[in-house]
């Protein structure tokens, strides 16, 4: 069979997965300040699509040019249609949205509909809160608009005529001081509420912002935004370190080829002209596309309940652990027996309550760690910090490649360096994505390892919105082959041995196809078989052809997919045995799990590893097995509750067509909601 037919583009299939964002926006059983908000995760994550997935895709077409090739070429065309359909779905729902608003007293104003009061109220916020952040370029010959403008920011493009004279200026929205939703005081009703776009504030004052620099007869403004190629080069200079060739090399995002431009449509022709000459792009640029008056919706990923409480979801409040506070401390807990937190069901609070009694028990005497991401202000590294204080041994790996996030963890690295902590940069042809915590303590004449194995990263705020696994053990196996693999990430000429965990790029593919082949084998022989697996993505070839043979041989497959599915199901003879879903809903899918039947033996894993070829071959990510019988049946419970989700589930099928799973004669069930009370019934009933 062709490969176009048994694989599925991964950038379309990623597309398709931020069109079931759109879908939440759309869904108006969801409260419409959430659908607003989804509205700027859609923004947010096309954004990064184009940064990062078509950045990839054009230099790949640009290296298939010289040798007379066109697949990355016809994959950027394909991409346009779809980028562009989703547009139009895009601002036809955000027209809805906003009328959905006015039906609760919530209203969006622009500058052409103000009274006079308010008129004269915006005025005199401008003078006092907004100009002193207002930066206007003016391009010329010698300063090129593209060297001056910033990746995904907010710009408005200014034209100033007097006669027929016309002058150009840029002007950034600035949303990083000032909040974009601006709420109008009371004129009359104080039920009414009035919101205002920060843009809008700055068209209304625009005149006074040049009046006095430039002669204008006429002044008008339209909003575009330029995203770039987010990729970069480390440059290999052996008097650099390592922070600093990383520093060096982010600059390249400021000067990188644009990747795509939205403008307003309403923009005039010479404006638009003025703009593709200074930011260099053909007519024929892919990445040129127009669009509505506002850009840059990722800020509406934060906008404010201005009406009743009913208008965004009902708050879940993370629950406590039983097991953890029904002991003096967080190693007594783990001691009695391995516990496997949900975040964001569970609180956080586990983990950085762990670190926090690590930094002062005097029977601690090590901590390691690695950190991809972190919250801007982590209380897990000023515990760290405070560890050394208290004479803690604390070595932190930390991956400055974090896509995004380099920035945080330079800064990161030099305040802990500062602190004390032994900071090292890991493998340079690999980066580490693994989510691991080792802690020694002296228990009478021995030395107890505890560790942390999750799916998810050691960040507070994600935290609160991701939906990932933590197991916290003390399993002298599974922690010795923890402290194996930062023994490895140190050491990476050595070679290590994994019996219990999977460690990519060491055993992670073997593994997986050694598992798949078993079940294989037990449905040749007429055993119990089945393969269930949740990960964020499902792209790698080699993984894809073995669940292909699997499905073949009888094995029934159940997959729980967020984002890139490239595996095609229900094709006669080749995918029969398997159904794939997605789940969208208030808290972003997550964690990896693995299940095999093993002729009813369960194996059941967690992961920080997609099956992606970057995962399995070009990352340290590990594997965890769950050994504890009750912790394994969560697990497998929490996997069957979303797979029988009649709310949030889509297809996942050839045509992307995103169709909701059909209910039926079933009854509603929003998996996410009947996890939270799976997790709260578990923990009201916990014996110790």
């Amino acid at each position: 069979m062709a490969k176009d037919k048994l694989f599925v583009e991964k950038e379309l299939s990623w597309l398709s997965f931020n069109e079931r964002v759109l879908q939440e926006a759309a869904d108006k059983t969801v409260p419409v300040v959430e659908r607003v908000r989804f509205l700027g995760i859609f923004s947010n994550n096309q954004d990064e699509f184009f940064r990062v997935r078509v950045a990839d895709v054009r230099r790949r077409a640009l290296l298939e040019k010289e040798q007379n090739e066109e697949h990355a070429a016809k994959l950027l065309v394909s991409i346009q249609e779809k980028v562009i359909s989703l547009a139009t779905k895009f601002d036809a729902i955000y027209k809805e949205v906003v009328r959905e608003l006015s039906k609760h007293k919530i209203y969006f104003v622009d500058h052409s509909q103000l009274s006079q009061f308010h008129k004269s109220w915006l005025i005199d916020f401008f003078q006092q809160q907004v100009v002193k952040h207002v930066r206007p370029l003016i391009p010329s010959k010698t300063r090129k608009l593209i060297d001056l403008i910033e990746d995904n920011t907010t710009y408005l493009a200014v034209q100033m005529t007097s006669g027929e004279h016309t002058d150009y200026a840029v002007v950034e929205v600035p949303t990083n001081e000032v909040s974009r939703f601006i709420l109008l005081p009371p004129e009359k009703s104080k039920v009414k509420k009035e919101v205002i776009l920060l843009d809008d504030v700055l068209l209304l004052n625009l005149a006074s912002i040049f009046r006095g620099f430039f002669q204008f007869d006429e002044i008008s403004a339209y909003s575009f935004k330029m995203t770039r190629d987010a990729e970069y080069y480390v440059e290999d200079e052996i008097d650099q370190s390592l922070v600093e060739q990383m520093s060096e090399s982010l600059k390249q995002r400021f000067s990188a080829d644009p990747t795509r431009v939205v403008y307003d449509r309403e923009m005039p022709a010479a404006m638009l002209k003025f703009l593709k000459k200074h930011l260099q792009i053909s007519d024929n640029n892919e990445g040129l596309l127009p669009g509505g008056k506002y850009r840059n919706f990722k800020d509406f990923i934060g906008f404010p309940n201005f009406g009743r409480k009913y208008l965004e979801n009902p708050s879940l409040p993370a629950l406590t652990n039983s097991q953890f506070s029904s002991f003096d401390s967080a190693f007594e807990a783990i001691r009695h027996k391995d516990i496997l937190l949900y975040y964001p069901y569970h609180s956080f609070d586990h983990f950085t309550e762990l670190v926090r009694q690590a930094a002062f028990d005097p029977a601690v005497t090590h901590i390691r760690l690695n950190i991809y991401r972190v919250a801007k202000n982590s209380r897990i590294i000023h515990s760290l910090i405070d560890a050394v204080k208290n004479g803690k041994n604390v070595h932190v790996v930390v991956e400055l490649k974090a896509r995004f996030d380099e920035e945080n963890n330079i800064e990161w690295s030099r305040v802990m360096t500062d602190a004390g902590i032994r900071v090292s940069f890991g493998i340079p042809t690999l980066k580490i994505h693994s989510k691991l915590c080792l802690i020694h303590r002296k228990e009478g004449d021995n030395l107890s390892r505890y560790a942390h194995l999750g799916t998810g990263n050691f960040h507070e705020k994600t935290a609160k919105i991701y939906t990932d696994f933590s197991l916290f053990t003390c399993h002298p196996e599974i922690t010795r082959e923890v402290e194996n693999v930062f023994d490895f990430i140190e050491y990476s000429y050595k070679r290590y041995k994994f019996y219990h965990l999977m460690v990519s790029p060491i055993n992670t593919r073997l593994s997986i196809t050694q598992m798949i082949d078993q079940e294989i084998q037990n449905a040749r022989a007429g055993k119990s078989t089945g393969i269930c697996v949740k990960v964020n993505n499902l792209v790698d070839e080699p993984i894809i052809h073995k669940l292909y043979e699997a499905s073949q041989a009888g094995v029934k497959i159940r997959l729980i997919i967020r984002g890139m599915c490239s595996l095609v199901p229900d094709i006669k003879g080749v995918s029969d045995n398997i159904k794939i879903i997605s789940i969208v809903d208030r808290f972003l899918e997550h964690p990896r799990v693995m299940i095999f039947d093993n002729a009813g033996d369960k194996k059941v894993y967690i992961s920080s590893a997609d099956w992606m070829t970057r995962n399995i071959e070009h990352r340290i990510e590990v594997t965890c097995p769950i050994y504890d019988e009750k912790l394994k049946q969560r697990i497998v419970d929490i996997f069957e509750l979303q797979f029988k989700d009649t709310t949030k589930a889509r297809i996942i099928d050839a045509e992307q067509k995103n169709d909701y799973v059909a209910r039926g004669n079933r009854k509603k069930l929003r998996s996410q909601v009947e996890t939270y009370n799976y997790i709260k019934k578990l923990e009201d009933n916990y014996i110790p």
